[in-house]
């Protein structure tokens, strides 16, 4: 008796565990480009290396659409810049600390 009422106790654990996970991975989905405001000079590249060709240079104060967090140093990110829109990576540096 006492082993099935473990067993119960630790499917009931499990399965709440994997509905919080759901929950929480739909809410980061639904999310889209976030505006922000640079606060220093950026460059944006086209790939995640200083070495990548730079597509263009973001003035400060310019507002960017921060599409995706890809990893501690880099953003993917949306610019508008001449009528073009510009699609990179710049530095997580170039925005403040939220």
């Amino acid at each position: 008796m006492t082993s099935r009422l473990l067993l119960l106790l630790s499917l009931a654990a499990l399965a709440s565990c994997s509905a919080a996970n759901n929950e929480s991975s739909s809410n980061r989905k639904n999310q889209g480009p976030v505006a922000h405001n640079t606060v220093v000079e950026c460059i944006l590249y086209d790939g995640m290396t200083k070495q990548s060709a730079q597509l263009s240079t973001i003035d400060s104060g310019a507002e960017v659409q921060v599409m995706d967090t890809v990893d501690a140093y880099f953003v993917k990110a949306r610019v508008s810049k001449d009528g073009k829109v510009l699609n990179g990576y710049m530095y997580r540096t170039c925005f403040p600390q939220r």
